[in-house]
């Protein structure tokens, strides 16, 4: 294989590589309405939250969550302050006292 088109593919993956890292929105970088529309735009999405943290969000009302797995309120970091939000989570039975 010609040295050209090893260093074009060894290029290419590279590019794709820092693309992919930009793939995940931060949510401290954008304000909570934004984060919200996003959300409700698409539907569900994966968003960093810190550092080494990442979690899928989804719309309050939707067919995002399999069962047996409800939209549940979680709050996250953003860019002014924590903002409300929805996860999927599996609800807490209910056994009376």
């Amino acid at each position: 294989m010609p040295m050209s088109k090893i260093a074009f593919c060894a290029a290419a993956m590279i590019v794709a590589a820092t693309n992919f890292a930009d793939a995940r929105p931060d949510t401290r970088k954008m304000t909570c309405a934004q984060t919200q529309a996003l959300i409700q735009s698409r539907h569900a999405v994966v968003l960093t939250t810190g550092a080494n943290t990442y979690e899928r969000y989804v719309r309050q009302f939707g067919n995002e969550c399999d069962a047996p797995y409800v939209p549940m309120v979680d709050y996250v970091p953003t860019n002014d302050g924590q903002c409300m939000v929805y996860r999927c989570e599996e609800p807490a039975p209910m056994v009376p006292d």
